[in-house]
């Protein structure tokens, strides 16, 4: 599974949990924007995590 921005922007846009997540990050630990959502996907997306299933379903074509 790869990191695609502009998938991970979508998937917070639709969760108010990760919109919180993103928001605590980028406090606590003085980031950017763009760094706090790539460890936010590592956290939180890759390799089995919590959203996993709902960031490979941006990737689906829609029918």
């Amino acid at each position: 599974m790869k990191y695609i921005k502009s998938q991970m922007k979508q998937l917070i846009k639709e969760n108010k949990e990760l919109q919180s997540r993103l928001k605590e990050m980028m406090e606590e630990h003085d980031l950017e924007k763009n760094f706090a959502l790539k460890a936010l996907y590592h956290a939180e997306v890759a390799e089995g995590g919590k959203y996993q299933l709902a960031y490979q379903a941006l990737d689906l074509p829609k029918g």
